[in-house]
């Protein structure tokens, strides 16, 4: 049997396999089926980000789920998280995103998420890999009077705006507050300004323009170096920079420094333990997050643990994004991305886990070192977090080097 789902959803080149129309109609189909119940004609949200690869994936997901008697919703062009809000909130059976998050405009995914809005448990995927690979789709046909339909919401956009507002503090208002939006010529472009545009902010809008081959082409969460140039242009209070499907965030503060995800999650940690919110005292961070992070907590007086890979703070203390950084020191990171010919599993390669553990010895209390694949790509991840710019550069090329030749020999 084949291997379909990574780390997060199928992903690939578009129109090579995985991403081909053949393989997402069958997606479609095993997906329809293993969510069909007796007696119930189920129903499954279909979103998208602006991929120009994405109508072509739509239309062969739609064909494959109403083949299967089940009902297709189409709400267009949308981000991630309003898809998943409208799968729970449409008590739809399923909800089906289209897209390869920050990845290039060429690659596109699909990822599955079950009736309330969560991505599905492993064995989930496990069986809907099992159906596509099982080859006998074509023998589970309903008759033709029990086809499933497909239908176009056309008001999806504003139902997740609306939804977006009431999760804003009532006791809080935007007016006054200029704010910088780098949409990544991705499923923000439409929501992200309305949104802010609704609450009051004084809104100035970047790369919106999407044309389904721009989508995070040097802008976007990846790269936010226009967004911060424009931030400080424009005297705005704080920058916000999405990817292409609108479920992840960088911030900016009113000076132009780039504020990483661990410091705003810091930041929203702390004004939530002070208003007495922060559930269990508790945050769950990944193997990604900065090594400045797990102390600031420390010194907080929050717990924390760590997971693998897979805001209005700012209103409400009255600060600017600069001062409410200072909670937090990072420590200096550096990634490279390693093209790879082979997988093996890191722990067994001894030359790779000899580099680790020396570097690990050297830097001791000041740093950590995290080697890991891509769940997307054929591409290991090296992560070192050091003392100094400088010996955290040096040490993540040593590593580097030696994870490229010895996957690449």
């Amino acid at each position: 049997m084949g291997k379909l789902f990574g780390t997060d959803g199928i992903r690939g080149v578009a129109n090579e396999h995985p991403m081909t129309a053949e393989m997402a109609m069958n997606i479609g189909r095993a997906t329809a089926h293993l969510f069909k119940k007796r007696g119930h004609v189920p129903k499954i949200i279909i979103g998208k980000d602006t991929r120009i690869s994405g109508y072509m994936l739509e239309n062969a997901l739609v064909s494959g789920i109403c083949s299967m008697g089940v009902h297709a919703i189409m709400v267009g062009v949308l981000p991630t998280p309003g898809i998943a809000f409208l799968t729970g909130s449409m008590r739809a059976d399923a909800g089906i995103v289209i897209s390869a998050s920050h990845n290039p405009f060429q690659d596109n995914g699909i990822k599955i998420f079950g009736s309330e809005g969560f991505k599905l448990p492993d064995e989930t995927e496990t069986a809907i890999e099992e159906i596509v690979f099982a080859n006998n789709l074509h023998t589970l046909h309903p008759s033709p009077s029990e086809l499933g339909k497909a239908y176009r919401m056309e008001d999806a956009r504003g139902r997740y705006i609306v939804f977006l507002k009431h999760a804003f503090p009532k006791e809080c208002s935007l007016e006054g507050t200029r704010i910088v939006l780098d949409c990544s010529n991705g499923a923000t472009y439409r929501v992200a300004p309305e949104t802010f545009m609704e609450l009051g902010a004084e809104v100035t809008t970047l790369f919106d323009e999407p044309n389904g081959k721009n989508i995070n082409l040097q802008c976007g969460s990846q790269h936010p170096e226009v967004l911060a140039k424009e931030v400080r242009k424009a005297k705005a209070d704080v920058g916000f920079a999405f990817d292409g499907d609108g479920d992840r965030m960088i911030a900016v503060d009113e000076t132009g420094a780039v504020m990483t995800g661990d410091r705003m999650l810091a930041i929203c940690a702390a004004s939530l333990k002070k208003q007495g919110l922060l559930t269990n005292n508790l945050v769950v961070r990944t193997v990604m997050s900065n090594i400045g992070l797990g102390l600031a907590f420390e010194s907080l007086g929050i717990d924390s643990v760590m997971t693998g890979v897979g805001d209005g703070a700012m209103k409400k203390e009255g600060k600017p994004l600069s001062e409410l950084a200072k909670i937090m020191k990072v420590f200096p990171q550096m990634l490279i991305n390693v093209n790879v010919k082979s997988r093996p599993e890191i722990e067994t390669v001894p030359e790779i886990m000899t580099a680790i553990r020396d570097t690990e010895k050297q830097l001791g209390s000041q740093g950590r070192v995290l080697v890991r694949y891509s769940g997307t790509q054929n591409m290991c991840r090296v992560m070192v977090e050091g003392p100094t710019p400088e010996e955290t550069e040096r040490r993540c090329r040593e590593i580097a080097e030696v994870v490229d030749k010895t996957l690449n020999a």
